[in-house]
């Protein structure tokens, strides 16, 4: 936590005086299987910027994975957001996400279509913001597992599209791209570390945002390589 406040007071100081401002997101979670191919998933996101922790939420995740390269999942998230009179506003909201994934030799090519749907929205017809009301993201992602490494670099962007009737509606309102690289040791930690460059179109004036992410998970299903290993029936070592 003291590490995230001191990064974020640097990129706001930095950015403050340049174009844009500065942010650092923080998600920590914790993961693991319902039953076959079901899994579960929990999280607590944290923004910090100019004026500390400006918005945060906790989130409930259930994936299924129907193939190798498509797994849907739902996820719910209670929003807490700071207004310009320091107070909470909270809004709930309904993810639906359907992930795609392929790997082409040591490549990995990735993306995902998601539907948010906000019961009780922080906006009005007057100010939407794609962040928090109704919205189509489309996410396109391409990473590279190198040989030998616990390295993994990745890039992705993603683009909000406003669904909703109205003068601003019908139109891409953000994209968001991110470069960033996975820690992938054998163990239940999941690390990853990213810059992301948040840039708002189709507005009078576009608001941009640099972030600096960090994300850990605990995998409680997690199965070391030595783990995978298991003796059949004859007593030989056969792999899984």
């Amino acid at each position: 936590m003291r590490f995230l406040l001191i990064c974020g007071f640097a990129l706001t100081s930095f950015f403050g005086l340049s174009q844009g401002r500065g942010m650092v997101w923080g998600e920590y979670g914790v993961k693991g299987k319902v039953i076959g191919d079901l899994d579960w998933g929990a999280e607590l996101t944290t923004r910090f910027g100019t004026y500390g922790v400006e918005t945060f939420f906790p989130q409930l995740t259930l994936r299924y994975k129907v193939t190798k390269w498509f797994r849907p999942s739902v996820d719910f998230r209670s929003i807490f957001n700071l207004d310009e009179y320091g107070n909470y506003l909270n809004s709930s909201r309904l993810n639906v996400n359907t992930d795609f994934k392929h790997a082409i030799k040591r490549f990995r090519l990735g993306a995902r279509v998601r539907y948010q749907y906000s019961f009780n929205s922080l906006g009005n017809n007057e100010n939407y913001d794609v962040e928090f009301d109704q919205a189509l993201r489309f996410k396109p992602s391409i990473g590279y597992d190198f040989k030998g490494s616990f390295l993994t670099p990745s890039a992705s962007i993603e683009f909000f599209y406003n669904p909703m009737y109205g003068p601003e509606g019908r139109q891409f309102r953000k994209y968001r791209v991110f470069l960033g690289v996975d820690f992938e040791f054998d163990m239940p930690h999941e690390i990853t570390l990213g810059y992301i460059y948040d840039q708002e179109i189709n507005r009078n004036a576009p608001e941009t945002v640099h972030i600096l992410s960090v994300a850990y998970t605990y995998n409680l299903s997690y199965k070391s390589k030595k783990s995978k290993k298991k003796k059949n029936s004859n007593g030989t070592i056969r792999k899984l």
